[in-house]
């Protein structure tokens, strides 16, 4: 069971830990101290039911249906253009620089709406989480307790994302920090589409 569990844990890591939009979009949230935590918790609890899913049957599916992988493609390299946009031009814009008291905060609704449509629109989470994790597990001799290592890894990753980058914001409050990260946050968006495109 421990081996299983193990095996889950640092094959979580190793993926989760890659930068990519999830990531890119919890460490926006926490630096912004705008419901990061539950951000995180909402992270969390998807990546363990996508990789439970994968583990008990879904991997097997996708693979088996390319209509199902092409629409999560070019779904998500739309999605990821629009949201890259939005970043950008909030880096281009004086909106961008403000901070405090100008810094319109979000609703914890549609915060969360952005990060479940960050999280599930991406089709990296189904390719890395769903297919590569969900198939690894099911070689296990205890799937359930690779699901709980990949979950743990989960777990610890993003709030410890949260609570640093939050514990960090008051260093990192600069207006030209904000422009970076609006900028770096659309790279990142805008060269995921790029891949997801070319690879169709």
């Amino acid at each position: 069971m421990w081996q299983s569990y193990v095996n889950g844990l640092l094959v979580a890591f190793g993926l989760i830990m890659a930068i990519g939009t999830q990531n890119a979009f919890v460490l926006a949230q926490s630096l912004r101290r705008e419901h990061h935590l539950p951000v995180a918790a909402l992270c969390v609890t998807c990546d363990a039911l996508l990789v439970a899913a994968g583990v008990f049957g879904l991997a097997t599916v996708l693979t088996q249906s390319p209509m199902l992988l092409a629409v999560a493609r070019w779904g998500g390299a739309a999605f990821l253009i629009w949201y890259g946009a939005q970043a950008l031009r909030r880096a281009c814009s004086k909106q961008s620089l403000q901070q405090g008291e100008g810094q319109t905060v979000r609703s914890l609704r549609a915060v969360m709406l952005s990060a479940l449509a960050v999280t599930l629109l991406n089709p990296h989470v189904y390719l890395d989480t769903v297919l590569l994790i969900g198939s690894l597990g099911a070689q296990q001799t205890e799937p359930g307790a690779y699901v709980v290592g990949a979950a743990s890894a989960s777990l610890l990753w993003f709030f410890t994302l949260a609570l640093g980058a939050a514990w960090l914001a008051p260093w990192l409050a600069r207006p030209s920090t904000w422009r970076i990260l609006d900028l770096l946050v659309a790279v990142m968006m805008f060269s995921v589409a790029l891949q997801l495109i070319s690879a169709a």
